[in-house]
């Protein structure tokens, strides 16, 4: 069945589950499920369908625990483990801290101050970036620590017809190389071998659900422009991330405490805004990822890895460990 909005906006229910668009392009609030309980096929089947179409959705006051993050990621796809290099929770591979101070966060200081600063889409630098995420809300701050995100269909879409005929056919250097202070523990030089990823994805990547155009070009690990000249391709670069971030393609997501968010890796990118970390309260949020595919461009032609290993279910993972 379907609800009209005061606003004349058509949304979609159904005796489960009612979903509330948050912007025009990206983001919707769904209610009247709860995720703590095993999902009936009709109700996984609408969540899903909603994922594909507004990228990322959310669910208010869920309050799992970590066995129930992860139950909820596998209704819907294969986990990784929590971070390959920066480590999980105890008792849950699955589970990586997403803490206020941690890690990953410490050269943060050292982005350059640009519009596009800090966005990313997970892990493109792997030959198969994850398909999507599920992080979860814990400790959240009264005011600060929004995410971000943004819509790379949309994005590719509204470019003009020139720009896009010079880019369909492009492809980009992917990279990422643990940063100095990573060390989780004795097996960190095994990790980082194998954490060390460079991969050659397509600029423009086809969505193998729903077959939208997409502009993939992760800021925080895209590198070059393969055939272009250094300063050709950072021009370019830049012309694309400034446009990838524009307002209108966004949704920003106000936390509370027991919410939860659902991302679509391959159609998104994100961002933490640095707010937070000019405030003294904590932050504290759980992520569970799903491996992806390889992408594929519009002329069918697949990425290439150049360095590294696949990203592997949490599971294979283990066992090299």
């Amino acid at each position: 069945m379907t609800a009209i909005s005061p606003a004349g906006e058509s949304i979609g229910m159904s005796n489960a589950i009612n979903i509330t668009p948050l912007t025009l392009h990206i983001g919707a609030e769904i209610s009247g499920v709860d995720l703590s309980q095993p999902l009936a096929p009709q109700v996984r089947q609408e969540i899903n369908d909603a994922w594909l179409k507004w990228k990322v959705i959310f669910f208010r006051d869920q309050n799992l625990d970590h066995a129930g993050q992860v139950a909820l990621a596998r209704a819907f796809g294969q986990p990784t483990i929590g971070h390959a290099v920066f480590g999980h929770v105890d008792g849950f591979p699955e589970i990586y801290a997403i803490a206020k101070n941690r890690t990953a966060n410490s050269h943060r200081e050292q982005r350059p101050a640009t519009p596009w600063a800090g966005w990313h889409t997970d892990i493109t630098a792997a030959i198969n970036p994850p398909k999507a995420s599920i992080l979860r809300g814990v400790t959240i701050p009264p005011y600060g620590g929004d995410t971000m995100w943004t819509n790379l269909a949309l994005a590719y879409d509204t470019l003009s017809a020139p720009i896009k005929g010079m880019i369909d056919g492009l492809r980009c250097i992917h990279a990422f190389a643990p940063p100095p202070g990573a060390k989780s523990g004795d097996d960190y030089d095994r990790r980082v071998e194998r954490r060390t990823l460079k991969s050659e994805h397509p600029l423009v990547t086809v969505h193998p659900e729903t077959g939208e155009r997409m502009l993939y070009i992760s800021p925080s690990f895209v590198k070059s422009i393969v055939g272009l000249n250094p300063r050709e391709s950072q021009k370019v670069l830049e012309m694309l991330w400034e446009h990838l971030v524009r307002p209108e393609f966004t949704v920003r997501f106000k936390w509370n405490a027991g919410d939860i968010a659902m991302w679509d890796n391959r159609s998104t990118a994100h961002l933490a805004p640095n707010d937070v970390f000019a405030s003294d309260y904590d932050r504290q949020l759980f992520r569970v990822t799903l491996v992806g595919d390889v992408p594929q461009g519009i002329d069918g032609a697949r990425s290439v890895a150049l360095e590294g290993a696949p990203i592997l279910s949490v599971e294979e993972e283990l066992k090299l460990m």
